[in-house]
């Protein structure tokens, strides 16, 4: 996000740095995973009312090096994985990259906008597939599953005995009213298989700072991710990472829901221009997420979206094909940024259009 630090956030940071006291991350004597760890569960049990285990929470850095240690863990040489398309690039590279098999479970779009039909996971690939990447809310289009979406998702996921790899990462911000529903929570079936990614970088602009968690839904599903890659393997964050992220969860929620209500107005102004003035650019508003997936296929380009916009509009968007090969003709926004800002790259993309 295009914004400046929470105070809390900051103050935590400055007095680390006025203290001189970037040592090994321990505070008063308390290892510093532990707290992160008490600190997550006590926020899921605030904001979710899902009460989680601190014992069975990692702290790593980096939650794409979590994708890649869990598809690790997890799985074999060329089994299969089922990735939602269009996904967060990382995603199938974290299946990729370990020889594992990328099975395509392609999104669909209805009058609510974009979802996953699990009539379109053939037999065989259910078959193949080992592992689950589950991206709710998602990344790029913004959809929110509703409960009763999940509910189907989890009767699948136990019934066709799939680990999952949960990435909640954007669970704070939804809009419109709504709330997040973690798949861990729909029962002890679904948690037992379940790995819970999250982290304060998306809801506080914070990723550079290096701390995240992933929750393991059960001793025995930690002790099976643990058995193949040792803890110590996945790093260890920073006390700047730490206690940044303390500051955030445990002091930071009202500078958070005013920055959430700035993004939704940002989210309706652009879906309200987009629509009046570039209706050959297609969206569906996101229910959460600060990203919108825009459809630029009526526009008749001879190139991908994302290159004819950073070319004619100088505006990089990040590009549709990398979220999914058969979708050069979109390109996800970043509304998180301020309403002059976001004026100029509406205005741009207007004269784009207009000039070509």
């Amino acid at each position: 996000m295009d914004f400046d630090m929470a105070p809390p956030v900051r103050r935590a940071v400055a007095d680390l740095s006025a203290a001189g006291a970037f040592q090994y991350p321990l505070r008063r004597g308390r290892p510093p995973d532990r707290l992160v760890a008490d600190a997550f569960a006590e926020r899921m049990e605030r904001r979710y009312g899902w009460p989680v285990e601190p014992d069975c929470t990692l702290v790593v850095t980096d939650l794409v090096q979590a994708i890649y240690a869990a598809v690790t863990a997890f799985t074999r040489k060329g089994e299969g994985v089922a990735v939602q398309l269009p996904a967060y690039p990382p995603f199938r590279a974290a299946v990729e990259d370990t020889g594992r098999h990328a099975v395509a479970w392609p999104a669909v779009l209805g009058p609510g906008g974009y979802g996953w039909d699990l009539g379109r996971l053939s037999q065989d690939s259910r078959l193949a597939a080992k592992l689950l990447i589950l991206c709710n809310p998602h990344n790029p289009t913004g959809r929110m599953l509703s409960r009763a979406e999940l509910s189907e998702l989890a009767d699948h996921v136990v019934r066709n005995d799939l680990t999952v790899v949960a990435d909640e990462i954007h669970a704070d911000i939804v809009y419109d009213g709504r709330a997040h529903i973690p798949f861990a929570s729909l029962g002890p079936e679904v948690a037992r298989r379940t790995v819970t990614l999250h982290s304060a970088t998306k809801s506080f602009g914070i990723p550079g700072l290096r701390c995240a968690v992933m929750h393991f839904g059960s001793r025995a599903l930690l002790e099976r991710f643990t058995a193949v890659l040792h803890p110590r393997l996945l790093g260890q964050s920073s006390i700047a990472g730490i206690e940044a992220t303390l500051a955030a969860w445990r002091d930071g929620q009202g500078w958070f829901e005013a920055v959430l209500a700035h993004l939704q107005g940002m989210r309706d102004y652009v879906c309200a221009v987009l629509r009046a003035e570039m209706p050959e650019i297609g969206l569906h508003p996101p229910q959460a997420t600060y990203l919108a997936w825009l459809d630029c296929s009526a526009m008749g380009l001879d190139r991908p979206a994302g290159e004819f916009f950073l070319h004619h509009a100088k505006v990089a968007f990040s590009a549709g094909e990398t979220f999914d090969p058969q979708s050069p003709q979109f390109i996800r926004m970043n509304f998180a940024t301020s309403k002059p800002l976001i004026d100029e790259i509406l205005d741009r993309m207007r004269q784009a259009m207009r000039s070509r």
